[in-house]
């Protein structure tokens, strides 16, 4: 199965980044992907500040998911992509929130950030409370992360242990932070036995200087594909037979002990 990473500068505008996901779900989808995996709070731009947040967050029912859904049903591909997510229930809850849509427009999974990265999520976001589900798509097993939690060994193993055969990371990773997408990230793929697809933004925004280096990492820790620092639609073909193979050999699952 082909997947496709969109690395790109963030955007400045809601209008721009839809224009630009139609124009990358049509590129991938003509390419083979059957999936399309953008950076962190794409649809908006991630640091942006708490009255912009506010002011761009939308229910899992409004405007904004609905336009997604159209470009995943017009190009048949399915996507993830991140953005401020308003509680229905408490509207002044805002959560840092990654959408998976299927190719049917059919939403699969919503994930709320958990692990909040320094003042710029705190200052506008609330903290996920709930681990990602593990959810059935195209014959994977698929969880998600958001940035800042692949940096933390628990999420990714939860999700392994439950089956999580590919683990889709949004991410909008800065300087001088590169080795977790060098380092962290391969590490994650390893010890867990998952695919890991991690699509970082490249550019300024704000004080952030972006450091690029999307990736697909194998359950082996290798590179399937991997970005260097200038935008790219990065494809990368996942085998689920690399997956059999490497829960064969590498079985820190099974050995794992805990409890003491």
């Amino acid at each position: 199965m082909l997947i496709a990473l969109l690395q790109c500068e963030p955007v400045t505008s809601i209008r721009a980044a839809l224009i630009l996901l139609e124009q990358q779900a049509r590129a991938a989808a003509a390419q083979g992907a059957r999936l399309l995996l953008t950076p962190e709070m794409f649809l908006t731009g991630y640091h942006i500040g708490p009255d912009a947040v506010h002011a761009r967050a939308q229910p899992l029912d409004g405007a904004l998911l609905a336009q997604v859904r159209h470009i995943a049903i017009t190009h048949r591909i399915a996507v993830v992509t991140g953005f401020p997510e308003r509680d229905a229930g408490h509207p002044k809850r805002i959560y840092n929130s990654a959408i998976f849509m299927d190719a049917q427009g059919k939403q699969l999974a919503c994930y709320r950030k958990v692990h909040l990265f320094g003042e710029v999520d705190r200052q506008q976001f609330q903290a996920g409370t709930r681990r990602s589900p593990v959810f059935e798509w195209c014959g994977w097993k698929v969880a998600m992360a958001i940035c800042y939690d692949i940096e933390f060994p628990e999420p990714a193993r939860a999700c392994a242990l439950e089956g999580a055969g590919l683990l889709l990371v949004p991410t909008a990773n800065m300087y001088p932070f590169e080795d977790v997408c060098e380092r962290m990230v391969p590490v994650r793929a390893q010890e867990n036995t998952l695919f890991v697809a991690y699509a970082n933004y490249v550019g300024q925004e704000q004080a952030f200087r972006y450091c690029g280096r999307s990736c697909v990492c194998s359950p082996f820790g290798h590179d399937q594909a991997r970005a260097a620092m200038a935008p790219e639609l990065l494809l990368a073909r996942l085998e689920p037979a690399t997956l059999v193979d490497a829960r064969k050999k590498i079985t820190y699952l099974q050995d794992c002990r805990t409890g003491f």
